[in-house]
């Protein structure tokens, strides 16, 4: 599934699975923006440039850009530096996000506010800024980032959840707006646990059964599905990393 010629647009790929998509997207050949707010170290690893690097030591074409997805200037700032930079956009994955995973009693409305703020407005920020471009290209792929959690009612509720919740809602009727565009809008789950440095931070100390955790490269390899198709092919569907592996390598 080659993506020669293809440019991608990564929110939130400083770290964990936003980088594993962007290094992924770049080995099947496509040109990659990396787009976060963290340019340099901090208490989580990871940078824009960081990422860029490792790309570039890959032989791979990589962009850094800085862009809070929560502020609008700053989204469109970052992909029309992307454009001019890259030639285009062509693929987006929405991934940036906060968590935060504690039950209603136990969550300050600042959590409940920032994490609508960056999951679900930020998703809507970026695709509006990267669609006029996407659509000139005549057709493309939109990928957001959600969790299987959200179907996970009797583990009770959180705003990570609900948050994620309104990502595939969004994301499944944007799939029909565009189809006459010919472009594929998809989300895209882990089927288990990938343990990233974020969900380090903010796990709360939970041990998982070795069977309950997937390895963060199989996000990369979903990504790089949905990046190829259109609206021919999958869309208007939240797939979960390891079954959409095995349908497409049985």
């Amino acid at each position: 599934m080659t993506l020669s010629g293809k440019v991608a647009f990564i929110a939130g790929a400083s770290r964990g699975i936003g980088r594993d998509i962007a290094r992924a997207l770049a080995r099947e050949g496509a040109a990659v923006a990396v787009a976060a707010r963290t340019q340099t170290p901090g208490k989580i690893p990871g940078t824009i440039h960081s990422v860029a690097n490792a790309i570039q030591d890959e032989d791979g074409r990589a962009f850094p850009v800085v862009c809070d997805v929560t502020n609008p200037a700053s989204v469109e700032a970052a992909v029309e530096a992307t454009v001019r930079e890259l030639g285009g956009i062509d693929i987006l994955v929405a991934n940036a996000g906060v968590m935060w995973l504690a039950p209603t009693l136990d969550t300050p409305l600042k959590r409940w506010e920032l994490c609508l703020r960056v999951n679900l407005t930020g998703v809507f920020l970026v695709t509006k800024a990267v669609l006029p471009h996407v659509l000139a290209r005549g057709t493309g792929s939109l990928i957001a980032i959600t969790t299987n959690g959200v179907a996970m009612t009797h583990l009770g509720s959180n705003a990570y959840w609900v948050s994620k919740a309104g990502v595939e809602r969004y994301y499944t009727g944007l799939a029909e707006e565009l189809r006459e565009w010919n472009v594929a809008v998809n989300c895209l789950a882990p089927k288990k646990v990938v343990i990233t440095e974020g969900w380090q931070a903010a796990g709360a100390g939970i041990e998982l059964e070795p069977d309950m955790i997937e390895e963060p490269e199989a996000m990369g390899r979903a990504a790089v599905i949905l990046a190829s198709q259109d609206a021919g092919g999958i869309t208007g569907s939240v797939q979960y990393s390891l079954d959409l592996i095995e349908k497409f390598n049985p």
